[in-house]
């Protein structure tokens, strides 16, 4: 008799009884899932692995600590069969038939009256893949498959052109430190459904290729100034776009928040009435050191990490840095936008009790193609700059750090 394909169905199980047999591997990776739909779940099970016991602990669910007995079924409407006695399984089973209870087997697929789908979610959609034992019913084929169509929702690939998603309003964009792949699944979704984006050269510019053909991108760098600032000419852009009714994304990089004057736009939109979404980026102060092999900390090392502003040099009146204090620390020290200023901050580090000795990296355009790692001392590195012509965006880090790595070359 040919086999006829599984009917799909979404079981609403919020307070319905579900029965879990076995407290192994399998209940470990099921659970999670009847605990959010709200299911009243009844492990039955001598023993369980740590993560199963910490859901009873907590009081997810309720677990009976031992085998399986004739009758544990009754009343459930659902059941996950998962134990290794095989006579149970077939007993449990039986059961299940006889009360019409539909009964998921770890141990015989071909046995149960239930399949469990894989299955994941993305901005409210649940994706469930099944599939039939013509297509051979691998669950890693199934695996792939439901990865796949979630990835395609949560980057903006898989949407129908007639159904794009779009939210007016404003949402600021951590790009990351620079490789396309280090944004986040929501920064890359909202781009997908963004009608404007304005960029300037430290969001990752990859990705604006894969925009689609009628977005408009706008260099932040190339807006008209007029009487206005640079600054506020972007956020001027901004509120006139969304007060249009556009889904506008302001993409940065790194991360909004760290040195990305990101609040400064929040600030702005919300005087406008312009509603805003902030998206938290991977900060190039954390990431870029790690792409070179440099950890910001390291047992019995570093115990702590500082991430300062090198934008306006220790001198200047503008610094709001306290140097000495940063000279005095014994962690690891990382500077963004310092390029010009390293010689400045080295001379000041070391005048404040910075052995000139201490290694310094400079990370050039980190986690693209063109990174490139050149190493220093604070003594060494303002001449260091110049000889190996370091040039922005560059991390750099200052501490014992550096030196905790594989011998990298400059």
């Amino acid at each position: 008799m040919a086999e006829h394909p599984a009917y799909p169905v979404g079981l609403r199980l919020s307070g319905r009884k579900v029965v879990v047999l076995g407290g192994g591997q399998v209940a470990q990776r099921r659970l999670p899932a009847l605990i959010a739909a709200g299911a009243d779940v009844l492990l039955v099970s001598p023993e369980a692995t740590p993560s199963v016991e910490a859901m009873a602990e907590a009081g997810e669910i309720t677990w009976h600590r031992r085998g399986y007995a004739d009758g544990d079924l009754a009343d459930a409407w659902y059941a996950l069969i998962a134990t290794s006695d095989a006579e149970a399984n077939v007993r449990a089973s039986a059961e299940a038939e006889a009360n019409r209870v539909w009964c998921v087997r770890s141990d015989d697929a071909d046995a149960a009256t239930a399949w469990t789908p894989a299955t994941g979610t993305s901005e409210g959609v649940t994706v469930a893949v099944l599939t039939s034992r013509a297509g051979g019913r691998d669950p890693r084929h199934t695996a792939a498959i439901r990865d796949a169509v979630v990835e395609g929702l949560r980057d903006g690939t898989l949407v129908a052109p007639h159904h794009r998603t779009r939210t007016p309003g404003v949402a600021l964009v951590g790009g990351g430190p620079g490789d396309p792949d280090l944004i986040t699944v929501r920064g890359r979704r909202l781009l997908a459904e963004a009608d404007v984006v304005i960029t300037d050269h430290l969001g990752p510019r990859d990705l604006l290729a894969e925009l689609s053909p009628g977005v408009e991108v706008i260099d932040a760098a190339k807006l008209p100034f007029g009487r206005f600032m640079a600054q506020e000419a972007i956020n001027n852009a901004l509120i006139e776009h969304a007060k249009q009714g556009k889904s506008v994304v302001r993409l940065k990089g790194g991360d909004p928040f760290v040195y990305g004057r990101g609040m400064e736009e929040v600030n702005a939109l919300a005087e406008a009435g312009i509603p805003c979404t902030v998206v938290p980026g991977i900060s190039s102060s954390i990431s870029v050191p790690g792409a070179a092999g440099i950890p910001v900390t390291h047992r019995g090392v570093a115990h702590e990490f500082t991430v300062v502003s090198g934008h306006v040099a220790p001198d200047d009146a503008r610094s709001l840095v306290d140097w000495p204090s940063l000279a005095k620390l014994t962690g690891t020290l990382v500077i963004l936008m310092g390029v010009a200023t390293i010689g400045k901050v080295a001379e000041t580090l070391i005048a404040h009790g910075k052995s000139p000795d201490t290694p310094v990296a400079l990370i050039q355009e980190g986690t693209t193609a063109a990174q490139r790692r050149v190493d220093a001392t604070l003594a060494t590195v303002a001449e260091t700059v110049v000889t190996q012509e370091v040039r922005s965006p560059a991390v750099i880090v200052i501490g014992a750090v550096v030196k905790v790595g594989p011998e990298t070359s400059a």
